[in-house]
């Protein structure tokens, strides 16, 4: 087992069948694990249906209620160490994230590097239909947190990555503090204050079109004050 594609759900109907079809279709094997946080909208009950038809490759973790996106991710990752995959990657539900870009980033970490991000904000990268007003508040989180942390990532945000195995059995899982948009800065924060190389891909990232944003203040909130308290990783 090689490449597994984590992607938590909460509420997804009308996308979950069409973005694991869609990852099932791809060359090179991939594997996907959803992890489920009880959707009340029968998503769990969409990708049972569809483990008969892929068979091994399609896993799914159903956890009793909306427990975060951060430990969605950690919950996944130590599942997917825990079966000894080699790259572990993050992907949304609702292609914003473009599933073609998976062996992109894949072959990022095959020829060196330890963990790949799909950046908005690198040459190549881009983002279609956001209105101007999240576009800046994104770009400025990104600038926001390259101020204090000095790390060279440009979208510290991004949420489409490829970790290989080893950034995630160094990097202390159960320590990971945050769940919202600042566990994506932390877990690169974390990666690159480790010593391991973290190289951008440029993607164009699509505002969702069907189902619900899962953003709130709160998340918002908990970035802004979080890369302070990074500081003291």
């Amino acid at each position: 087992m090689d490449k597994l594609v984590v992607t938590p759900t909460y509420n997804e109907k009308e996308n979950i069948e069409k973005i694991i079809r869609k990852v099932m279709s791809l060359p090179g094997d991939f594997h996907m694990l959803i992890v489920d946080d009880g959707s009340p909208d029968g998503t769990a009950a969409i990708v049972r249906a569809l483990q008969l038809e892929f068979g091994g490759r399609l896993h799914m973790e159903e956890r009793k209620g909306k427990l975060g996106l951060g430990t969605a991710y950690i919950h996944g990752f130590k599942w997917a160490l825990a079966r000894d995959y080699r790259y572990i990657f993050e992907m949304d539900a609702d292609f914003s994230h473009n599933p073609d870009d998976l062996s992109r980033l894949y072959d990022a970490c095959r020829n060196g590097a330890d963990l790949s991000v799909g950046s908005r904000y690198v040459r190549g990268g881009k983002v279609v239909n956001w209105p101007w007003d999240r576009v800046f508040i994104s770009k400025g989180a990104s600038l926001y947190t390259r101020t204090i942390t000095w790390m060279p990532v440009k979208d510290t945000t991004a949420g489409f990555m490829c970790y290989t195995d080893k950034v995630l059995r160094t990097i202390p899982l159960d320590e990971v503090r945050f769940i919202g948009y600042a566990f994506q800065i932390e877990m690169k924060y974390r990666a690159w204050k480790l010593g391991f190389k973290i190289k951008e891909i440029p993607i164009t990232f699509v505002d969702r079109k069907e189902g619900i944003s899962k953003m709130t203040k709160g998340i918002i909130k908990e970035a802004i004050f979080g890369v302070w308290k990074m500081r003291k990783f």
